[in-house]
């Protein structure tokens, strides 16, 4: 049989021969040759799979095409290589499928329907990039080292870096100008006098970490401008954050506001398992989308990853290691990257599908036993790291969760916890409600908020941490009230109490609530405390003129109180709102007290 071209060199030498099929799983005899997760070519289709098991000469394959067709006694090739992804100048701006095939090239190549075996190149090899040389001829490099520069988009410089494990003297190196991506970009002598030839696109495994030189602590935050997550539930650069949340409770608007507004100078979005309305959704926008802080389209910067509901199953499980992996590399070039994947229970229930026609035992909900433990592979490769190259470049990784019903105990939001710092986990009924972000304020929590108090003391206000404490100690004796008044109604409550409900309802309203579609979809995070701030001071005088006997009636009554809650609509840079409103609540209140004060004299 004459074989197809494909990306991995087949082996017609090393031959198996299907002897079982079930769905995206089959199994194969004669592999004795064959190794452990080694991509295969099955079939006279040469569909793509990997070995996931292995017992004496027979080998589990996992297939990442659809094997409708495939008979018993067809013949699987052998490839020598780990599933593995192309690395290199093309990737902004691209869209892949789950196991990195460019959808666009394959919508041209084969139409609206991909024929099963089509094979096509991640990279474009005739691309031409103008590039520049960071070294000559003579000098020493190490993994890492930049060799030369590509300015892929007018947003992102991409490096060109030498692969891990090689290290010599440059003896060659591309000149500066244009070339194609196909050229090979150095050659280097190495410590056994051996000539390397190193190319402009280079392979990476996907299921191994690249490694790097030092892991940091996370003490610098990824700023997103969602007040109700820098205010009160940060996360770090090279943090890992999980949002779940039932149907239609915004887990997708928010990544994407995420990924439009988070401090990362790449993004990159996973759909992993997701309905393809949503995708194409995705797809439409991103390229439309313009990115704030330059202007330009926002897929300058972006990557995209689509593995919809309706594609294999075993390229969903892959998908979010191609995803990570693509992070890694931008990661060592010294960049800021953020993974959003969507969703993570798609993947995990691709997890049990695969698991039950492999007839293992069944955990609890019939997922694999072993789900801990893939959720740990993914969210670990996360991190704020030193890279071989020198570089401080960080990974951050958000998941978003679909528990079925909104139901939190389920076990993949429930081992997710174990393995990340961030929860932000959504309301419904704050949703039905239209207050969005809808992250509920009494289930959320952050691990980073201490690390990362010094730097938001030292950069936007020393009073960051007392504020968000506060906030969050009346957030949380307002639950506590609102279970009263449900059952007593508000009016019996002493005006103390009322007080709590009410500063709560300024901070839900005025505070925590955000607009996607307005001048108030990026606050940053001085705005945000400004805002806070004002709140929690009104909070505290109220509280002593209530002490004194003052009714909470007449300290709610004033025009200056009602505009609390449209602080947020201000513009960013207009700091002088927030500051007059404050001098007119002042006045208010000192006039109060001071009427209160002639009243009780004249009495």
């Amino acid at each position: 049989m004459e074989l197809k071209n494909t990306n991995n060199q087949l082996d017609d030498k090393k031959l198996g021969i299907v002897s079982f099929v079930n769905g995206p799983v089959i199994k194969a005899v004669n592999m004795r040759d064959f190794a452990m997760r080694e991509i295969v070519h099955v079939g006279e289709k040469l569909l793509m799979g990997e070995i996931i098991n292995m017992e004496e000469d027979t080998a589990t394959i996992q297939v990442y095409e659809d094997t409708e067709g495939l008979r018993v006694g067809e013949k699987v090739y052998g490839t020598g290589e780990a599933l593995s992804i192309e690395v290199g100048p093309g990737l902004i701006g691209s869209f892949f499928d789950g196991i990195g095939r460019p959808l666009d090239v394959l919508l041209e190549k084969e139409g609206k329907y991909i024929s099963p075996g089509t094979s096509v190149n991640m990279l474009s090899r005739d691309k031409v990039w103008e590039v520049k040389p960071a070294l000559k001829a003579g000098d020493l490099i190490t993994s890492g080292s930049v060799l030369a520069t590509v300015q892929e988009t007018p947003l992102l410089l991409h490096k060109i870096m030498a692969p891990v494990g090689v290290e010599g003297e440059v003896i060659w190196i591309l000149p500066e100008g244009k070339h194609r991506a196909s050229e090979d970009i150095a050659k280097i002598k190495d410590a056994f006098g051996r000539e390397v030839s190193i190319p402009m696109i280079q392979r990476w495994p996907v299921r191994t970490p690249r490694p790097y030189r030092e892991r940091l602590l996370p003490n610098e935050p990824f700023v997103t401008g969602q007040r109700v997550i820098d205010g009160l539930f940060p996360i770090a650069k090279g943090g890992t954050a999980c949002i779940p949340g039932g149907f239609g409770t915004g887990k997708t608007v928010t990544q994407h506001q995420l990924a439009k507004w988070g401090d990362a100078q790449i993004v990159i979005y996973i759909g992993c398992g997701e309905r393809g309305n949503e995708m194409t959704d995705v797809l439409e926008q991103f390229p439309v989308l313009e990115d704030p802080r330059s202007g330009r389209p926002l897929m300058e910067r972006t990557i995209l990853i689509a593995n919809t509901s309706n594609m294999p199953v075993a390229a969903r499980e892959a998908s979010i290691y191609t995803g990570i992996t693509i992070a890694e590399y931008f990661r060592d070039m010294g960049y800021d990257v953020a993974i959003m994947a969507d969703s993570t229970s798609r993947w995990a229930e691709a997890l049990r599908e695969l698991s039950g026609r492999l007839e293992e035992i069944p955990a609890e909900e019939g997922f694999p036993a072993y789900l801990p433990s893939r959720l740990a592979e993914f969210y670990e490769r996360a991190g704020r790291v030193v890279t071989l190259g020198g570089e401080n470049g960080s990974v951050s990784v958000i998941g978003a969760v679909s528990p079925p019903g909104g139901d939190f105990t389920e076990p993949v939001t429930r081992h997710t916890k174990r393995f990340i710092r961030c929860f932000w986990g959504l309301d419904k009924n704050l949703a039905n409600a239209r207050h969005y972000p809808a992250i509920s304020w009494i289930e959320s929590y952050s691990e980073y908020s201490d690390e990362l108090n010094n730097w938001f003391c030292t950069n936007v206000d020393p009073r960051w941490g007392e504020v968000r404490d506060k906030t969050r100690e009346i957030l949380a004796e307002d639950a506590k009230v609102q279970q009263v008044i449900k059952l007593v109604g508000e009016d019996v409550l002493p005006d103390d109490q009322r007080l709590v409900a009410f500063t709560a309802f300024l901070v839900k309203n005025g505070y925590l609530q955000q607009n996607s579609f307005s001048q108030d979809s990026y606050s940053p995070p001085l705005k945000g405390f400004n805002i806070l701030d004002l709140i929690m001071d009104f909070h505290d005088k109220a509280l002593e003129l209530i002490k004194k006997g003052i009714p909470i009636s007449l300290i709610k009554e004033d025009r200056s109180v009602d505009e609390i809650t449209h602080l947020r609509e201000l513009d960013p840079s207009d700091t002088e709102g927030i500051k007059r409103l404050r001098e007119r609540l002042d006045a208010h209140l000192s006039r109060v007290a001071a009427e209160r004060t002639k009243k009780i004299g004249g009495e």
